[in-house]
């Protein structure tokens, strides 16, 4: 057999040119590194029986590849605030043990970010594996920046970051109501922010506590916040559409004529009202508007708004753009804010544990705007926020009052918009056809 190898071989080499010979006897046996190789030359106008073959055979040696030591590779973790949560319970969970970043965090502007930790919320940290902490980040409340601190050579550094200094990526996501809008955001991956987001875009026109049906679809694009790499957190909703009762509601981010981001249905319909129905994240209602029996005074009493259940020290927003007409201790409502809003419109939030830095009559706030914290005072039984809306004066049902809506883009302005938002509606038809075919 051997000897059969070595005559194709040479029978092969002479078949070919001279200045071939040497490259075609290269190939064959370094291509036998691979195992076995069958080649075959034919010259142009060779005779059939001149064909020959040989098969080169070499066995292969174990391959040795260095592995790398895992132990020394750090550990990265996206853990979520819990109600009551501490930064030391937190960096329990993650592992770390570094008493250094714990008493940097105890300077001043470490404390104010511990203060700010709302459950629900994400703290990014890298541990490095002797328990030591390379990189942690904190969300601030209220808003998209973060407040980081990382080891770098020269010792521990902090700094502020901003959704404009973190990287931006656009995700696209949809789902269907099976039992809640929170139960099927969490099914579809979507961060709770979003969700919050969607309820309050969508609550002037769906009332997410009675209005919610089986089988109501939902689709949101939005940003995806990262810092380095890590996630660090969710930004703007660049567009959503929401199917409840087989109507479709949809709305798409584009900046108004006084360079505002605001939501517009395709048509160039503004969808920011007058008021927001939800002026916090999205909870339970607690009370509703009409009479009722004061759980204080035990008499039948009317309540002037609707109180919605939520933990001490979570944000509460201006319901519109107006004037801060008041704020202080009001009496039985406790720490009040009262902002005065056009065409005769009123709005109020009592019982506030606190009011936002800075806030003082006479200041102009914008729909959004955060303007104090749920608590506790005045005369009430646990946390909550009293919210009222006043017309000329008269208190109305927050939830039931039709709401004003901005003007409508004019002929000019709806001509770039639908130019300039139509390619997050194709997204949203994009995920609306993915959504319907899932559940079909």
């Amino acid at each position: 057999m051997q000897a059969r190898k070595v005559r194709i071989l040479a029978e092969l080499n002479a078949l070919l040119p001279t200045g071939r010979k040497r490259w075609a006897v290269g190939v064959l046996v370094g291509t036998s590194l691979l195992g076995v190789v069958a080649a075959t030359a034919v010259p142009p106008g060779a005779p059939q029986a001149s064909i020959v073959t040989q098969s080169v055979v070499e066995r292969l040696g174990t391959i040795a590849l260095p592995v790398a030591d895992s132990t020394a590779l750090p550990f990265v973790f996206d853990e979520r605030v819990r109600p009551g949560d501490t930064i030391q319970a937190i960096l329990r969970r993650v592992g770390a043990n570094d008493q250094e970043v714990l008493d940097y965090l105890n300077q001043p502007e470490g404390v104010q970010a511990q203060r700010q930790l709302r459950a629900g919320r994400s703290v990014l940290a890298t541990v490095q594996a002797d328990g030591r902490i390379a990189f942690l980040s904190l969300p601030v409340a209220g808003g998209d920046e973060r407040y980081t601190v990382e080891r770098t050579a020269a010792g521990l550094e902090s700094r502020a970051r901003t959704a404009a200094t973190l990287g931006v990526n656009v995700e696209m996501r949809s789902g269907t109501i099976r039992q809640t809008l929170f139960g099927a955001t969490d099914a579809a991956g979507i961060p709770d922010s979003v969700a919050t987001k969607l309820a309050e875009i969508f609550g002037t026109e769906i009332d997410f506590s009675s209005d919610l049906r089986r089988g109501d679809r939902f689709s949101v694009v939005y940003e995806s916040l990262h810092d380095r790499g890590m996630p660090a957190g969710a930004g703007r909703i660049l567009a959503a559409e929401f199917v409840n009762d087989g109507k479709r509601h949809t709305v798409v981010l584009h900046r108004d004529e006084d360079g505002s981001d605001a939501y517009f249905t395709p048509d160039g319909r503004g969808l920011n009202q007058a008021f927001l129905r939800y002026p916090l994240e999205f909870s339970r209602i607690s009370s509703n508007f009409g009479g009722r029996m004061h759980p204080i005074h035990k008499r039948w009493k009317a309540h002037k708004g609707t109180d919605f259940a939520a933990a001490t020290g979570t944000p509460v927003k201006a319901a519109s753009n107006g004037v801060v007409e008041f704020a202080g201790s009001q009496g039985g409502y406790g720490n009040t804010v009262v902002i005065q809003h056009r065409d005769g419109y009123e709005s109020a939030y009592a019982h506030l544990n606190g009011f936002a830095k800075g806030l003082r009559k006479g200041q102009r706030v914008r729909q959004g705007d955060v303007i104090g914290y749920v608590g506790s005072t005045g005369w009430s039984t646990g946390a909550h926020l009293h919210f009222e809306i006043r017309v000329n004066g008269v208190a109305r049902d927050p939830m039931k009052i039709a709401l004003p809506t901005t003007q409508p883009l004019g002929s000019g302005a709806l001509a770039s918009f639908r130019r300039e938002t139509a390619p997050m509606l194709e997204r949203l038809a994009l995920l609306d056809r993915t959504t319907v075919a899932r559940a079909d």
